[in-house]
């Protein structure tokens, strides 16, 4: 199989993070390099015509794209450690969890890197800066609601590290690099906790 990621966009670091908590071997990994436009090349649009990251190609030269189809399907390949839920009702509340992360966290805060920051003008053209701004302002809503979860418990989804984390985390580590967004600077310091424990763990560090 091979695995096609961008440097630094959070997709395809919350896929190649997922690979390494799985402790996966054996999956090829193709970099496509998002700012030059390599994702819209013919050959790229043959293998995913919606030109994203990450797609993941099978062997028999099947590919699948969006992040959480793959990761449910490396789930399935390698069950554990569980990610995504032991039973119906934990992978119900696992995947609340995630999406709330997906479509709000890490979403806003996309939208605003993507709308504010000159080094992404080649993906996002035309930028709305008064959009960024806005979407960054959610964001920091979303992520005081987040640190006051994370006030109750230890991780996203609750008791034990899931897909909620990988999800939130690279969200953060991207609002981190291009916003310059450091919840413990803003008070959200059991935001800032967390982040600290997961950037430690070696899966943050190996998908760098």
């Amino acid at each position: 199989m091979k695995l096609y990621i961008s440097s630094y966009a959070p997709n395809p670091r919350r896929v190649s993070m997922f690979i390494a908590e799985k402790g996966i071997a054996g999956i090829e990994t193709v970099m496509v390099d998002i700012i030059k436009g390599e994702h819209r090349n013919v050959d790229y649009l043959a293998k995913n015509p919606l030109g994203r990251v990450p797609a993941l190609e099978f062997d028999d030269g099947r590919v699948l794209s969006e992040t959480r189809a793959i990761c449910t399907y490396l789930e399935g390949l390698q069950p554990e450690p569980n990610l995504m839920g032991r039973d119906f009702e934990e992978r119900a509340f696992i995947e609340m969890a995630d999406r709330r992360m997906e479509l709000h966290l890490l979403l806003e805060t996309a939208s605003a890197a993507r709308h504010t920051h000159p080094a992404l003008a080649a993906l996002e053209q035309p930028q709305f800066a008064d959009f960024g701004a806005a979407q960054g302002e959610k964001m920091r809503i979303t992520a005081r609601w987040l640190d006051q979860v994370l006030a109750r418990q230890e991780y996203v989804a609750g008791e034990r590290f899931t897909i909620a984390d990988i999800t939130a985390f690279c969200a953060l580590e991207f609002g981190r690099g291009l916003l310059k967004f450091k919840p413990g600077e803003e008070g959200m310091e059991h935001l800032q906790s967390w982040r600290d424990r997961i950037a430690a763990r070696p899966s943050a560090q190996a998908s760098k």
